[in-house]
C-alpha cells in the first residue's frame, strides 16, 4: 500500500502532493476495479464464447497475484498493529474490509458467470464439462482405470493423528478433505485425512471422442477424487470430500543491509514462497461447517478470509481449454501484425534503422524488428557490443538465445537483469548463469531499486561518410516488456533509433547501472528516479499558470521519456 506513517494521537494526514484523501483512488480498490473490467470481458456476450472461458480465467489468476502480494501486504500491516494511513485516507483495517467485501462479490459473480451462462453455452456447442451424475457407465469405466493407472500411484493420503500432523500444504496447490468414520488396520480413529493432489497430475482430463455424444468431452480431476476416494481408505466409511486450496504470501523480502550476494539471496528465498503466511482459504461451497472452521484454524484466518466456491477452486487450470479445442468460430479471429514500410525496403533492420526512426506500436505491429535486430547482431561481424536490460522474458526466450549467441561469437555482451521480478526471479536466475557461462558480463542493476526501463543498445563499426570507421549506437527502447508473447497481447511502443543524441543517453544510463558515480543530465531521456516525475509536471504547471502572469509557455514538452 502507499501509506503514510502515523501514530494514533495523529490526526489523518493528507496525502503528500498536499491534496485532500478524497482526491485519490485505493490502490488495492482501483487493482480491483480493473479486474472487474476483465470480468466484464467475459460477462460481453460480444466476446467468442472461449475468449469468455479464457477471460473468466485471467481474473483467477489476476486475484492469485492480488492476494499473494496486495492482500499480503495488507495483512502484515494489520500483524504489526499498524495506524498508518494511505494517501486516500484509510487506515490498513479499513483497506481490509474494502478489499474483503469486492473480492468477495468478483468470485460469487465470477462463479455464477461460470455455472449460468459460460457452461451450459458451451455444452449447447458440443464442450461439456462432465460432473460424476452425468458419466455414463463407457466413461465411468475409462475414469475409474484412469485412477487407478495415472492417479492412486502418485497420491499419498494423510490420516490426521498425534503421529500424522497436519502437512504442510504448498501455495494454490489442490488439496482434498476428507471425514471419515471407523478404524484402520492399525486401530486408529481420527476422522479426517488430507488427500495432497500433486502438481504432475492434470486438473482438466479430455475423454476419448467415442466414449461420448460430445466433440469435447472434460472431467475434473477434483470429480475423479471425489468419486474414488474411498478407494485410499480402505474399510473406513468417507462421510465428506472437499476440495480447498489456499493462498500464501508470496512476496520476497530481502535486507539491504544483510545481503552481500543478491542472487545467492533470492536463490535462498524462493523456495520459502511456497510456504508464506496463509492469506486466503478457497473451499467447495458444500464443504461442512466443522471442517471450514478446522482448515481456517490451521491456516490461522478467518472468516473474512474464506470463500466458498461453486466449481473448482483453481478456475486458472481452465486456461488451456480454449487452445484445445478446435472451434475457430468460437474464437477471436486470428490477427497478423504488420511491418513499417521501412523495414519492408530494407535488407536489414540495420539499413531500416539508419534511413529513420522507427515506431512500433505492439501488438498491432510486429515484434519481429526487436527479435530480428538481436539476431542480426549475434552474428554480424560489424557488432562489436551489445547491452540489454532483462525483466521479463519467460523461460524460453529467442532473444536471450540471441545473447548467448552473441557472447559465444566474441561480442561484448552486458546484461543488466532485474533479479526482483517478481515471479520471474527464478527464470531471470537461470538466464543469468548461462549469460555468465558464455562470458557475458551479468549485472543485477541498483539494489533497493527495480530497472524496468526495457533498453537495448546495439553498438556496430561502420564506414562513415568522409571515410574511415565510426561505432554508431542502434538502440529500442520500449514500454514493454522483451517477451514475443505478451508483445502479441499487450499495448506497448517500441522506438528503434541510431539517434546520436538517445544513443548518448542510453550509453549513459547502461554506465550509471554497471557502474558508480553521479546522475548526468541527459538530452532526451528522462529517468527515474532522478528527472521521470518533475520533467513532464513542470512544463505543465508553467502552462496552466501562463494565462495569468501574461508569459509565452512553449508550445511543446521538449524530449521524450521511453520507458
Amino acid at each position: 500500500m502507499n501509506i503514510v506513517a502515523t501514530t494514533s494521537e495523529t490526526p489523518p494526514l493528507q496525502a503528500p502532493t498536499g491534496f485532500p484523501p478524497e482526491y485519490f483512488q485505493n490502490r488495492e480498490m482501483s487493482l480491483l476495479a480493473f479486474n472487474r473490467r476483465v470480468l466484464w470481458q467475459a460477462r460481453s456476450p460480444r466476446t467468442p464464447l472461449l475468449e469468455r472461458l479464457r477471460f473468466l480465467c485471467i481474473v483467477s489468476s489476476n486475484l492469485d497475484e492480488f492476494f499473494e502480494i496486495r492482500e499480503a501486504g495488507i495483512k502484515e500491516q494489520l500483524k504489526l498493529n499498524s495506524v498508518a494511513i494511505t494517501t486516500d485516507g484509510k487506515t490498513a483495517r479499513e483497506v481490509y474490509q474494502l478489499v474483503s467485501d469486492e473480492a468477495h462479490a468478483i468470485v460469487k459473480e465470477q462463479y455464477a458467470l461460470l455455472n449460468d451462462e459460460i457452461l451450459p453455452q458451451l455444452a449447447a456447442e458440443g464442450i461439456r464439462f462432465l460432473k460424476r451424475a452425468d458419466w455414463n457407465p463407457e466413461q465411468r469405466e475409462w475414469i475409474r482405470d484412469f485412477f487407478f493407472r495415472e492417479v492412486m500411484p502418485v497420491i499419498t493420503p494423510i490420516g490426521l493423528d498425534p503421529s500424522h500432523p497436519f502437512p504442510r500444504v504448498l501455495n494454490k496447490s489442490l488439496n482434498f478433505a476428507v471425514e471419515l468414520e471407523g478404524r484402520d488396520a492399525f486401530g486408529r480413529s481420527s476422522g479426517a485425512a488430507i488427500v495432497q493432489a500433486p502438481r504432475v497430475l492434470p486438473r482438466v482430463i479430455r475423454l476419448p471422442r467415442e466414449l461420448g455424444e460430445s466433440e469435447y468431452s472434460f472431467v475434473f480431476l477434483s470429480s475423479i477424487l471425489h468419486e474414488f476416494v474411498h478407494e485410499l481408505f480402505a474399510g473406513m466409511k468417507v462421510l465428506g470430500c472437499y476440495q480447498f486450496r489456499v493462498t500464501r504470501n508470496s512476496d520476497l523480502f530481502v535486507d539491504e543491509e544483510e545481503v552481500k550476494n543478491l542472487r545467492a539471496k533470492i536463490q535462498g528465498e524462493l523456495p520459502q514462497r511456497h510456504f508464506g503466511d496463509a492469506v486466503r482459504l478457497e473451499v467447495a461451497n458444500s464443504c461442512s461447517e466443522a471442517m471450514t472452521q478446522f482448515l481456517l484454524g490451521q491456516f490461522n484466518l478467518t472468516e473474512t478470509d474464506l470463500y466458498r466456491v461453486a466449481g473448482p477452486v483453481n478456475l486458472v487450470r481452465l486456461m488451456q481449454v480454449p487452445d484445445w479445442v478446435l472451434r475457430h468460430d468460437l474464437k477471436f479471429q486470428p490477427f497478423t501484425p504488420g511491418l513499417p514500410k521501412a523495414l519492408h525496403k530494407s535488407q536489414s533492420v540495420f539499413d531500416g534503422i539508419r534511413s529513420g526512426d522507427i515506431l512500433l506500436h505492439h501488438p498491432y505491429q510486429s515484434f519481429n524488428p526487436v527479435i530480428e535486430l538481436l539476431e542480426q547482431s549475434a552474428v554480424d561481424p560489424l557488432v562489436v557490443a551489445i547491452k540489454m536490460t532483462v525483466y521479463r522474458t519467460g523461460t524460453d526466450s529467442v532473444l536471450m538465445q540471441s545473447l548467448l549467441r552473441a557472447a559465444q561469437n566474441g561480442k561484448e555482451v552486458t546484461v543488466v537483469v532485474e533479479l526482483m521480478a517478481r515471479f520471474d526471479e527464478e527464470a531471470n536466475i537461470g538466464w543469468a548463469t548461462k549469460l555468465e557461462e558464455v562470458g557475458a558480463h551479468v549485472v543485477y542493476g541498483v539494489f533497493g531499486y527495480k530497472v524496468h526501463a526495457k533498453m537495448l543498445m546495439v553498438v556496430r563499426r561502420e564506414e562513415s561518410n568522409g571515410g574511415g570507421s565510426i561505432l554508431r549506437r542502434y538502440v529500442h527502447l520500449g514500454t514493454g516488456n522483451y517477451h514475443p508473447k505478451t508483445a502479441r497481447l499487450y499495448s506497448d511502443f517500441g522506438l528503434l533509433t541510431c539517434n546520436e543524441e538517445i544513443g548518448a543517453d542510453t550509453n549513459e544510463v547502461f554506465k550509471q547501472l554497471t557502474g558508480l558515480g553521479r546522475a548526468q543530465t541527459l538530452t532526451h531521456l528522462w529517468q527515474a528516479p532522478f528527472t521521470l516525475r518533475p520533467s513532464p509536471c513542470s512544463p505543465t504547471s508553467s502552462r496552466e499558470s501562463a494565462p495569468r502572469r501574461k508569459r509565452r509557455v512553449p508550445a511543446s514538452v521538449p524530449g521524450s521519456s521511453p520507458r
